[in-house]
């Protein structure tokens, strides 16, 4: 599919006459699944089912109005009003529903991030050298271990909570682990790669090494809090381990790394079922150490990313009206679908977890194909390069200089304005199209179960 899996909701009759257009996307938060109504324009998630009968006493189905909430604006009329009584039960419901998610947030002490460079917040650089300028420059004002102009959707989510931005584990200097830790780094990849860094791009510190790196952490905390003395002020509590959110966005590289190495897509399509069950792996590994709450992204739309875009061989007949190169984004779909398949196995597997899968796929290719729409322009083209059609170029990265009479000249520079690009430098997104990102994420909206992050430790809301 190119468009984001639409959510059917009915809407109650009462509302007035004439048709009416939402003109901005409200976050969701109060759905009945079995009743399948929209009962707060502001909320997302779903009640107990133990309100059915009553419901549907009040509530006849044929009275109820449906809506598509694919894409904005959307428009929904009215046809009869429902009983006075009926509206006094739906508000009633509205407020059990805010009651209970005042009562029962999830105020997660510590995040636990394991990813490659979608949430990467410093550890590639730690390990291989910073990240040069004008990475940071839109937030940081300088270098800060993130490939993009500034935060990333891992930091939009700290802050959600109230959280400081996570300090990358491989990060020696200046880090506080109070509050978790980051174990991604840009390039990493589920499968460990048979190739270096420098050889193919892809980091060494793929999942399961981001696992023993955990595994190490989560036995040292516990150490050292058994101690007294200065660490103990920089890690987390050892009840934060079970208390705390662990985040993965993660399995984009797998399926580039086959591609660049020549690879068709059917025979890196063979190679999923491999990628998701040691992904599977690590997070029963996590589980069995206490963790309980998993907020796992699966992969986006790369078939739209300069660095796929300009690097494959393609023909004609592969890309679709946006510009995207279909047979890839189809690979990523199918990618994704295995996860959730994998995702439901471990919901069986894993009785005390809270699993949440969120679409992200369908969140950046609607950014990427409706731009204008959203406020952004040049939805292909990376706002840091150098050169081509999409302003990258393979051996001129984002800060990149050539000799010139001797003398360095800096050529790949950023663009004038970061705001309104979606991509920084022909790999990853800017710090706006990361907060557009997680606007569309953060309520639920997306989710499977469609639970708001903030909520996220409940199997279901």
């Amino acid at each position: 599919m190119n468009t984001p899996s639409p959510f059917f909701f009915s809407v109650p009759n009462f509302l007035p006459r004439e048709s009416v257009t939402i003109k901005s996307r409200p976050p969701l938060l109060a759905v009945i699944y079995k009743l399948q109504i929209c009962t707060n324009p502001t909320l997302t998630g779903s009640f107990s089912d133990t309100l059915s009968s009553s419901f549907y006493s009040h509530f006849p189905i044929q009275s109820l109005t449906s809506f598509n909430l694919t894409h904005q604006p959307w428009t929904f009329r009215r046809r009869s009003y429902f009983p006075a009584e009926a509206i006094t039960l739906l508000l009633l419901l509205n407020q059990v529903a805010n009651a209970t998610i005042n009562k029962h947030p999830c105020n997660f002490p510590a995040i636990f991030n394991f990813g490659d460079s979608n949430s990467d917040t410093g550890g590639l650089s730690a390990a291989f050298g910073q990240a040069g300028p004008p990475h940071g420059e839109s937030f940081f004002h300088g270098p800060a271990g993130r490939y993009c102009d500034g935060r990333l959707v891992i930091d939009f989510i700290a802050q959600s909570f109230r959280l400081p931005l996570l300090s990358a584990f491989l990060d020696a200097l200046g880090s506080n682990f109070t509050h978790g830790a980051n174990f991604a780094t840009a390039g990493s990849t589920i499968r460990p790669q048979n190739t270096t860094l420098h050889q193919s791009g892809f980091s060494p510190f793929s999942l399961n090494v981001q696992w023993y790196q955990f595994n190490d952490f989560h036995r040292r905390v516990r150490t050292i809090r058994d101690e007294e003395g200065v660490f103990k002020r920089l890690v987390p509590k050892v009840e934060d381990f079970s208390r705390g959110l662990y985040t993965f966005d993660i399995g984009q590289n797998d399926l580039t790394a086959g591609l660049f190495l020549n690879l068709t897509v059917d025979q890196v399509r063979a190679s999923v079922p491999d990628i998701v069950g040691q992904f599977k792996t690590v997070i029963k590994d996590i589980y069995d150490q206490g963790g309980r709450s998993f907020w796992i992204h699966n992969t986006g739309p790369f078939g739209c990313l300069p660095y796929v875009m300009a690097r494959q061989l393609i023909t004609a007949g592969q890309v679709d009206k946006y510009g995207c190169v279909g047979p890839f984004n189809e690979l990523a779909q199918f990618f994704n679908h295995r996860l959730k398949e994998t995702v439901d196995q471990l919901r069986e597997h894993l009785p005390k977890a809270a699993i949440t899968y969120v679409d992200i796929y369908s969140v950046k290719y609607a950014l990427i194909t409706q731009a204008t729409r959203y406020g952004f322009v040049h939805p292909l083209r990376a706002c840091c390069g150098h050169g081509g059609k999409y302003n990258f170029n393979l051996h001129i990265g984002c800060g990149g200089k050539v000799k010139i009479n001797g003398k360095d000249i800096l050529v790949a520079k950023a663009c004038e304005d970061p705001t309104v690009m979606i991509n920084w430098d022909g790999i990853h997104y800017t710090q706006a199209a990361n907060k557009w990102i997680f606007d569309q994420i953060v309520n639920g909206s997306f989710s499977d179960p469609p639970i708001p992050i903030g909520l996220a430790c409940h199997k279901q809301f």
